[in-house]
C-alpha cells in the first residue's frame, strides 16, 4: 500500500481498491484528485520556454566545442528547416520554383510569422538585403551568435534550391552586439566575394 500527501489531503492507494480517509473509494486504475498548493505566476510560458531551452542548447555547445563547430552543428538544423519551409511555401504558393521577388517575401513573410521583424531594403540581380529590429528569440540571442544559423541557412537554402546560389553574409546581429540585423544575401557567385559568410548551392 502507498501513500502521498499534498496540500493537506492524502491519497491511499492499493492494488485492489482506491479511496480517500474519508471513506469513499474509486474504481482501481482511477487516482483521486490530490488539492496542490497555488504558486505565483512567473510569467512561464511555452514560447519563453522553447526560446529559453534554444538559448541554452547552444550556450551549452559553445562552450564545449567552440564557436564555430556549434554553428555548425545549428547550421545542420538551419538547412533541415530551411529545406522544410522551402517545400511549404512552395506548395503553398503553387509553384515549382520561386521567382527572384517570391524569395524576398517568403523571407519577410517567414520571419514575420515567428515574430521577427525583417524589411527589405534592396532587391537587385545580385543581392538580397533585410534589415531586423527584432529577433524571434528576443533578449535570448544575445551572446549566442551561433544562434544566427538559424537565419543564415534558412535564407541561403530557400535562396539557392530557388535560384541556384546563394551567400549569406550576417553583416550586422542583434546577437553580436549590434542592436539590429542586417542580413545580406548575395545571389551571384564571385558578389560577396569579399564579404564573409556561407556559401549555399542549390540541386
Amino acid at each position: 500500500m502507498d501513500a502521498a500527501a499534498s496540500g493537506g489531503k492524502v491519497t491511499v492507494v492499493d492494488a485492489t481498491t482506491q479511496g480517500t480517509q474519508d471513506g469513499t473509494t474509486s474504481p482501481v486504475g482511477e487516482v483521486a484528485e490530490v488539492a496542490v498548493p497555488v504558486v505565483p505566476d512567473t510569467g512561464l510560458e511555452r514560447d519563453l520556454f522553447l526560446r529559453t531551452l534554444v538559448r541554452e542548447l547552444a550556450g551549452t555547445l559553445e562552450e564545449t566545442v567552440g564557436l564555430e563547430d556549434a554553428a555548425g552543428y545549428i547550421s545542420v538544423v538551419g538547412r533541415r528547416m530551411g529545406a522544410w519551409l522551402d517545400e511549404s511555401y512552395r506548395e503553398a504558393m503553387g509553384v515549382a520554383r520561386l521567382d527572384r521577388e517570391q524569395v524576398a517575401a517568403v523571407h519577410v513573410d517567414l520571419k514575420a510569422r515567428i515574430h521577427g521583424d525583417f524589411v527589405l531594403q534592396e532587391s537587385g540581380e545580385e543581392r538580397l538585403e533585410y534589415t531586423n529590429s527584432r529577433c524571434p528569440f528576443e533578449e535570448k540571442v544575445l551572446g549566442r551568435e551561433s544562434m544566427c544559423m538559424m537565419t543564415s541557412n534558412v535564407f541561403g537554402l530557400i535562396a539557392a534550391e530557388n535560384l541556384g546560389y546563394a551567400k549569406v553574409e550576417l553583416a550586422e546581429t542583434i546577437a553580436r552586439g549590434d542592436g539590429r540585423c542586417r542580413v545580406v544575401v548575395h545571389l551571384e557567385p564571385g558578389s560577396g566575394e569579399h564579404a564573409p559568410g556561407r556559401e549555399y548551392f542549390g540541386e
